[in-house]
């Protein structure tokens, strides 16, 4: 017969079993490996352990990354591009706000405790998965924290809040006793100085005489242009321009390097300046375009042409001041609510 004795020693190695000392990118584990492996709670997007200062000691982010078609009915779900992981707040409906465990996310400019993030690899539902179904893809460097208007559920437009964040995926293994150390020496290394890249510049932000009904129109414009794939974006930027008067318009073969994306020249209502090559750089992203962009496309330019980002997200306060800088090429900057007012004044049609 079971003794207490021989119930609690089941009990213990179930937990054993359950915890780990560490954690490898692109390994999976189940939630209760996650929370009782590094002391969090068990339910929750973003679940923190407090020290008994008051202070964070760890932060764990669970999110999933959407497919095409999950992106065609909400372009602003969590996603990965490049190495940023964008994490919008909760809530589909109503306005957000920072509060609580997301407010403890933009804490680690200064305290440096370590994020971890998981994503959902399948859901409940799909046994075939089992239970390990959240995979490590690394330890997350907050980059900055912003408001912006979207559509919500019910059609209409509300605040929400954005997190970026850089995903540092070089380390195979996280070991959870040097966690501190190891995320302290990527923050060190990391190079984010310039706290104006940190500040996103919204065209929204500043009171205009644009109706809320207008306002909604250019965001559902720029809702349908984060739902369309990359190299559909930078077509929809070449009938753009075609139709708004440019020549010798061209999308430029299909690569990853971060090169021009369509060249065209002024068209015969800008006969002064027809000899102009135009070079620009189309970025169907949800998160922001900041001041190394600018720098690389002025970088990518032939001689003499003039050189132009169009984005369907935002630009950081660094960009501008990159784009605009004296004595450099200057580049032209178009955000997504500048490009959605563009089509919407010249009542274009977009196919998505």
């Amino acid at each position: 017969m079971a003794t207490i004795k021989d119930y609690t020693n089941i009990i213990m190695q179930k937990q054993s079993e359950t915890q780990h000392d560490f954690f490898r990118i692109t390994t999976r584990y189940s939630n209760e490996e996650i929370f009782r492996s590094l002391l969090v709670g068990n339910t929750g997007g973003v679940r923190v352990k407090i020290l008994p200062n008051g202070k964070v000691d760890r932060i764990v982010i669970f999110t999933s990354f959407p497919t095409q078609r999950q992106l065609v009915e909400n372009p602003y779900h969590d996603r990965m591009e490049g190495n940023t992981l964008i994490y919008t707040g909760a809530g589909k409906s109503g306005d957000q706000f920072v509060s609580g465990v997301n407010a403890r996310l933009l804490q680690q400019i200064e305290e440096k405790f370590p994020i971890y993030a998981f994503i959902q690899v399948g859901n409940r539902r799909d046994i075939s998965v089992g239970v390990k179904r959240w995979e490590f893809i690394g330890l997350l460097e907050y980059l900055r924290c912003y408001q912006e208007q979207q559509i919500d559920a019910q059609g209409k437009r509300r605040s929400a809040w954005i997190f970026e964040f850089r995903v540092h995926s070089s380390l195979d293994v996280v070991k959870i006793k040097n966690d501190k150390n190891m995320m302290n020496d990527l923050l060190s290394n990391s190079g984010e100085n310039n706290f104006r890249d940190r500040e996103v510049v919204d065209n929204f932000a500043t009171p205009d005489k644009s109706s809320e009904k207008d306002k909604v129109a250019l965001e559902i414009i720029r809702r349908d242009l984060l739902a369309c794939e990359p190299r559909q974006f930078e077509i929809i930027i070449q009938n753009l321009l075609i139709q708004t008067g440019f020549e010798q318009v061209e999308v430029t073969k299909y690569s990853h390097d971060g090169g021009i994306d369509v060249n065209a020249r002024p068209g015969r209502r800008s006969w002064a300046l027809r000899h102009l090559l135009i070079q620009i750089q189309a970025k169907k992203w949800l998160h922001t375009v900041g001041r190394k962009e600018i720098a690389e496309l002025r970088g990518s330019l032939q001689p003499y042409a003039a050189g132009c980002i169009v984005t369907t997200s935002h630009f950081s306060k660094a960009a501008v001041l990159e784009a605009t800088e004296i004595g450099k090429n200057p580049i032209s900057i178009i955000d997504g609510f500048e490009l959605a007012g563009v089509i919407k004044d010249f009542n274009l049609k977009i196919h998505v």
